[in-house]
C-alpha cells in the first residue's frame, strides 16, 4: 500500500510504497502541490 510523504527536495507531497495506490495516497492533494520529481537528484 502507498502512503503520502513529503519530498525532501521541494517539500511538496509525494508517495512511498508499491506504486499501485498513488492516487489513493495523494487523493486530497491538489496537482500543483504534488512533487513532480527532480532530474539528477539522488533519492
Amino acid at each position: 500500500m502507498c502512503r503520502r510523504v513529503t519530498c525532501e527536495v521541494c517539500g511538496k507531497a509525494t508517495w512511498d510504497g508499491c506504486g499501485q495506490h498513488v492516487e489513493d495516497a495523494l487523493r486530497d492533494v491538489p496537482e500543483e502541490q504534488r512533487c513532480t520529481g527532480h532530474v539528477g537528484v539522488a533519492a
